[in-house]
């Protein structure tokens, strides 16, 4: 129902499992442990030493996570074909291979991501396995390209193991090196002449020429400094809800240029902003457009100085976006949502409403003690959620059942709740679901029918080819020309019947695709055990045909 890429650690009955919504899921038997967020389609998975795993991305990240703690992760502009674990040093730990698109091949250590051994080939990486390919008793790792040329690398001594990288990566290694000592001595110059420059002006009576050149020279004020903020901005006529990043200096210096650092927001993971000459001010206006209600984290370096200036002083700083960013209060005659899941939390309200005040960003800190009475609006899809909480109940109204999940598992995660089980009404996802249902029984129906018809016509195929060789055997031509139309008839037949049954089998699996996502999201709405106990029993009452349970399960999380 869903393309996915495994890697499992079968002594210890856990399996990874990786899919095209940008998830990485962990199931301990039958129970998923673990959900990790990614940017982008996972694509290759591969076991490694304890309770490591390689991945890749489809936009040519490769990295390693220790269970859902990420340890690092590279990201490259091909993309990354296949991916394998093999001691390849000889270190008694295993490196992540890789193999690119590009015909490169590389091995980094499972720890930090340094490269300890690279090859190339002449065309894309087509697979990597190991095997005793010399049948000496040693697994080799052996890799294969697209155009066949296969290569074999036995492991290391551990003598040797420091002397796998080759002399032209070494070489590279050494430019590298000079590169940076060059650029380092330059910043060394840079700062020098800043200093004599500032001693200068400092010595001097200020005149204007004076005063150009220490701001030709980068010099800023001392208390310079860089603030940021965050807002919510709705839909224009020329943009999208976003939020806007505001980056502005305390006194007169400029910002020439703002270069942020994000996962999952910007193509290639960054974005400058550079604007004109005639617009550059002390203010910069960044929008910022959240594909999905995940935390991110900012990293922006920002470019000060003075209009004049030929250098500039670069500020460092981070900012979180918190996790449900595109949100509104909701206008005052917004109706209540029909669709509701209603669950009990032992906590405080106090601490629900910071949960709310650290996870949203609102324009005002909301504040209650007695009851709770949130009504926001979804910018990205207009829906409205209200969420209401009264001693020990709490309750999200919100036609998104997706949205609700993510609040819910949010919610839970910050409280530290294992197990929640909860009573759901969603009529409006009940009947698209029922729907649905009914479709699928439609085209299994059609595909049985389908199926006995081409066992129908393989039965008189069959007839036919034996009356067309007797016919031949006895010189009966016209009975072996007739037979044979037949045969061309009742082959065209069953050309048109295999491309409906081809088509039919397509649109039933979109529809049990629907199926399981829309127990997957049932499932969202409960946390731990519980939701455990609602996606197993969906999954059975649909194999038992039992429809009027699986909606109860829904519902209410059991029979």
């Amino acid at each position: 129902q869903r393309r996915v890429r495994e890697a499992v650690v079968s002594t210890q009955s856990t399996g990874v499992v990786g899919s095209e919504d940008y998830e990485i899921r962990v199931f301990h038997s039958d129970e998923m442990v673990a959900e990790i967020t990614e940017t982008e389609s996972v694509t290759c998975l591969t076991a490694m030493t304890g309770s490591k795993f390689g991945y890749a991305l489809a936009n040519g990240t490769v990295g390693v996570y220790d269970r859902n703690s990420r340890y690092w992760r590279i990201k490259s502009k091909n993309q990354a074909v296949s991916i394998f674990s093999y001691d390849l040093n000889g270190d008694g730990v295993q490196e992540l291979i890789t193999g690119w698109s590009s015909g490169k091949l590389d091995a980094r250590s499972g720890h930090n991501g340094e490269v300890v051994f690279k090859d190339n080939f002449g065309s894309a990486i087509a697979g990597i396995v190991e095997g005793d390919y010399r049948r000496d008793g040693t697994k080799q790792l052996i890799t294969c390209s697209v155009d066949g040329e296969v290569r074999g690398y036995s492991p290391a001594n551990k003598d040797s193991s420091h002397n796998l990288m080759d002399n032209d990566t070494e070489q590279d290694l050494i430019r590298e090196l000079s590169q940076r000592k060059n650029n380092l001595l330059l910043e060394l110059k840079n700062y020098s002449e800043n200093t004599k420059a500032g001693k200068e002006v400092g010595g001097l009576k200020l005149s204007a020429t004076t005063d150009v050149d220490g701001q030709q020279m980068g010099i800023i004020p001392a208390n310079t400094q860089l603030q940021t903020s965050l807002q919510v901005t709705t839909e224009t006529d020329t943009m999208p809800s976003h939020v806007q990043l505001l980056i502005n200096t305390t006194n007169s210096t400029v910002i020439k240029a703002v270069m942020i650092f994000a996962e999952g927001i910007f193509t290639g993971e960054s974005h400058v902003v550079h604007p004109p000459n005639n617009s550059i001010s002390s203010t910069l206006n960044v929008p910022i457009f959240p594909p999905k209600d995940v935390p991110i984290d900012l990293h922006v370096k920002t470019f000060v100085g003075h209009k004049n200036s030929s250098q500039y002083h670069v500020f460092e700083l981070s900012r979180q976006l918190p996790r449900f960013t595109l949100y509104i209060q909701a206008p005052p005659n917004t109706p209540q949502p029909k669709s509701h899941v209603t669950f009990a939390v032992n906590e405080r309200i106090n601490r629900v409403v910071m949960w709310v005040n650290q996870n949203f960003l609102l324009d005002e800190e909301i504040a209650a003690d007695t009851e709770l009475d949130l009504r926001l609006l979804a910018l990205r899809t207009g829906c409205p959620i209200f969420i209401k909480m009264v001693p020990g109940t709490l309750t999200i109204h919100c036609e998104d059942i997706d949205l609700v999940g993510d609040v819910v598992q949010a919610l839970s995660a910050s409280l530290n709740i294992e197990n929640l089980t909860s009573n759901a009404h969603f009529p409006d996802f009940i009947d698209k679901l029922k729907e649905v249902l009914v479709k699928v029984d439609e085209f299994h129906n059609v595909r049985q029918k389908l199926t006995a018809e081409m066992a129908d016509h393989s039965n008189l195929i069959r007839s036919l080819v034996v009356r067309a060789e007797d016919a031949r055997l006895m010189n009966d031509m016209n009975s072996m020309k007739q037979s044979y139309l037949k045969l061309y008839d009742l082959n065209r037949d069953l050309v048109n019947g295999y491309n409906i049954r081809c088509n039919n089998h397509t649109e039933l699996l979109a529809c049990l695709k629907i199926v399981n996502q829309g127990i997957q999201k049932a499932g969202r709405l409960r946390v731990g055990k519980p939701k455990t106990n609602v996606i197993t029993g969906c999954r059975n009452a649909i194999k038992q045909g039992d429809i009027e349970k699986l909606f109860k399960i829904i519902e209410c999380g059991g029979v």
